[in-house]
Order: structure tokens, then sequence, then C-alpha cells
């Protein structure tokens, strides 16, 4: 399977006191603000870079591990997946993915098993270059 998606960032001014918007192809993010204050402080409303790509991890991830349960002969009933992205010194250093599922019939070893797979093969984890850490557990 081959396909591509579509986003568009505007920048306007400079670094620190410039401003700008993203947009995404399928239109969920329709010119929705980022700034220097909005990726380095808080308090600003808007989005910010390092905040995506932990949405898009937490979510490629999840969807991933869906995948494979089911392979498996399993499927989850909710997984919860948060992703903690730490930005250190200019780069992304590391991804830290919290994982609750509730997945009935399997047992705890196998789970982790399946999630320790699903955080390698998940192409948004392929993509990055940053330590990822997860830490599962069946509830």
């Amino acid at each position: 399977m081959k396909f591509t998606r579509k986003a568009k960032a505007q920048w306007k001014g400079s670094g620190k006191e410039g401003k700008g918007t993203l947009t995404t192809g399928s239109k969920v993010l329709e010119n929705t603000a980022y700034s220097f204050h909005t990726r380095f402080e808080d308090g600003e409303k808007g989005t910010n870079p390092e905040e995506l790509v932990g949405a898009a991890h937490a979510g490629c991830f999840a969807m991933q591990l869906s995948f494979l349960l089911n392979e498996a002969g399993f499927t989850a009933t909710t997984l919860d997946v948060g992703a903690k992205v730490t930005f250190e010194d200019g780069s992304v250093t590391q991804i830290d993915l919290h994982l609750e599922g509730n997945v009935p019939d399997i047992k705890s070893d196998q789970f982790i098993e399946i999630a320790n797979k699903a955080k390698e093969i998940c192409p948004i984890s392929k993509l990055l270059n940053a330590k990822i850490i997860l830490e599962a557990t069946l509830i």
C-alpha cells in the first residue's frame, strides 16, 4: 500500500516574535496557530511540532498494536496511549509511550510482548531518531 498525505505551514515574522499556522490536507488542522510561545513556553493557545509528533506517534502505535492483537486473535476493548516528547538541546531526544490496554482474554506477558513489537514496527517509531521507551499496563 502506498499513499501520500499533505500538510502546510506558514510563518510570518521573526523566530521569536513571529507567528505561524498549520493546515493539514484533511482540514482537521486548518490555520491552527503555532509560535515560539506555544513551542517553548506555556500559556498561549496553539500547538507545536513536538505535540503533533507525540499525537502522531501515539495514534500510529495504538493502531499498529490493534492490528497485531487482531493477528494474535485478540480485540482490544480500549487502548489508551500517551506520548511524552522530550526536546533537549535542539533535538527530540526521547519519547515515552504510556499504554493502558483493556484486552479480554490476553495474558499480561503476551500483551507486553505484542506491545513491544508494535513499538518497533510502528511507521512513526521507525521514522524517529529518538530513544523510545514503552511502559505497558494491561488493565
